[in-house]
């Protein structure tokens, strides 16, 4: 795995995934899809170049913020705001990247915390090697579309009936230059 340096803006830091962390992804997982991946799925990716997650180490469970929330209202312990899972993948002797999975917690989206881990992302997939991405979004997630859209990736397909519960996906790349 490659080691990338840590990024922080304001209360926010992207690092790489750890065992820890993956309660807390999981959770977010589960709250951002209809069809989500199995905790096994997430350790098998710990290892990937690009498992990162984006942690707030100022909400604490014992924060105040968190006071009125129950357990399971409040952002885990491991501070965990969102994730990105993107590896490498052969491609006629260059590494392709493939954005796998990317959440935010529902309570802080709009934040700019699914910028701020994809653009990560891309530049570890870019430092791995890659000279392009490509991702699989559902057609009716105009949030991560939009997102995506920001940082120009191009739809090059659609592929009908992807996930398990029949709805289509739109296959995305982007070109990372050289």
């Amino acid at each position: 795995m490659t080691v990338t340096p840590e990024e922080s803006t304001d209360d926010v830091r992207v690092r790489d995934a750890e065992r820890a962390d993956l309660l807390a992804v999981h959770r977010i997982e589960r709250a951002s899809f209809p069809s989500p991946w199995p905790m096994a799925a997430f350790e098998r990716h710990l290892t990937s170049p690009a498992f990162l997650v984006a942690v707030d180490e100022t909400a604490a469970p014992d924060d105040p913020q968190n006071a009125d929330r129950s357990a399971s209202e409040t952002i885990d312990a491991a501070s965990v705001l969102g994730f990105v899972v993107a590896d490498l993948v052969p491609n006629h002797g260059r590494p392709l990247g493939h954005v796998k999975d990317l959440a935010v917690h529902p309570d802080r989206r709009g934040e700019a915390v699914g910028s701020t881990l994809l653009g990560r992302a891309l530049a570890t997939l870019r430092g791995e090697s890659a000279n392009s991405v490509k991702l699989e979004v559902r057609v009716g997630n105009e949030g991560a579309r939009s997102l995506y859209d920001r940082f120009e990736f191009e739809p090059l397909r659609r592929v009908p009936r992807y996930y398990d519960d029949g709805e289509d996906a739109i296959i995305m790349v982007r070109q990372l230059g050289d």
